[in-house]
C-alpha cells in the first residue's frame, strides 16, 4: 500500500471528535445502546440493569454520567412516577408515558381541563345547539382557548356523562336546521325534560378528569351570540 493510501485509510479512522458519544466507555456505551433502543417509550432504571447486564452500581454511575453529557435524559411516567426512567434526549415521550395534552409535566392540567370545560358550555348555552366540530371552529376562529378538536371532543363526552350537557342527534328541524340530519350534537341539559327531544346517544369518555364540581358550575354571563354562529355550529 502507498503512503498515500495509507494515510487516507487512517484518516477515514480516526475518531470525529465533535461526536457526543465520543470519550464514552465501554459500559456508558452499552447503557446508552438500551436506552436508545426504547426510542420514545423509554426505560425503567431495573430495566436497563438487566438488559446490560452490568453491576448495579456501575449502571447507575453510566446513567449519571449519560445524563451530564446529555445524551439521555430523565422523563415522568405517570403510571410510575416513583421510577427514574430514562429516555434518549433524541426522542419525546410518547403519551403512553405523558398522559398525552391533558397532562403538563406529568400532573393533570386541572386548570386547562377547567377552562376548557366552562368554555364549551357557554358556547353550547349561546348556541342553544352545537356540533364538537362547531364549537372547535368557534373557538379556534376567536382563538379562546389553544385546544384540539379531539380534546373537545372527550371534554364533551365527560360532560355527557356528568349530566351538564346531553347529546342528540340532528332533526334537521327547528333549532337543528343548520345541523344535517343525524349529526350528533350537544345542548345544555338544564331545562330539558326527561323522555323530550331527538334520543340521547352518550359515549363513555376517555380524559381522565375528576372535575364534574367545577365543570358543572353554569357560567351567568354567556358571551353575545355572534351573527354568524350557525356557521360555526355545521359541519
Amino acid at each position: 500500500m502507498s503512503r498515500s493510501s495509507e494515510a487516507a485509510a487512517m484518516k477515514r479512522k480516526r475518531p470525529n471528535m465533535d461526536s457526543p458519544t465520543q470519550g464514552l466507555v465501554d459500559a456508558e456505551r452499552l447503557v446508552l445502546d438500551v436506552v436508545r433502543s426504547k426510542k420514545n417509550l423509554g426505560v425503567w432504571v431495573a430495566e436497563v440493569k438487566k438488559e446490560a447486564n452490568l453491576a448495579p452500581t456501575i449502571v447507575d454511575k453510566s446513567l449519571t454520567s449519560l445524563v451530564k453529557k446529555k445524551l439521555i435524559k430523565q422523563v415522568v411516567n405517570i403510571q410510575n412516577k416513583g421510577r427514574k426512567h430514562y429516555m434518549a434526549v433524541e426522542f419525546e415521550p410518547s403519551e403512553d408515558l405523558t398522559g398525552g395534552a391533558w397532562y403538563s409535566e406529568g400532573k393533570l392540567d386541572k386548570e386547562f381541563i377547567t377552562v376548557l370545560r366552562d368554555t364549551c358550555l357557554k358556547v353550547i348555552e349561546m348556541m342553544k345547539v352545537a356540533t364538537a366540530e362547531g364549537i372547535h371552529d368557534f373557538l379556534k376562529k376567536r382563538k379562546v382557548v389553544e385546544c384540539t378538536s379531539q380534546q373537545v371532543a372527550e371534554i364533551l363526552n365527560s360532560m355527557v356523562l356528568d349530566n351538564a350537557i346531553i347529546e342528540v342527534k340532528s332533526t334537521g328541524l327547528g333549532e337543528y336546521h343548520s345541523i344535517a340530519v343525524g349529526s350528533v350534537c350537544y345542548r345544555s341539559a338544564s331545562g330539558v325534560a326527561l323522555g323530550t327531544g331527538p334520543k340521547t346517544i352518550g359515549q363513555m369518555a376517555s380524559i381522565p378528569c375528576d372535575l364534574s364540581d367545577d365543570a358543572t358550575d353554569q357560567p351567568s354571563d354567556a358571551p353575545e351570540e355572534p351573527s354568524d354562529y350557525n356557521s360555526d355550529a355545521t359541519d
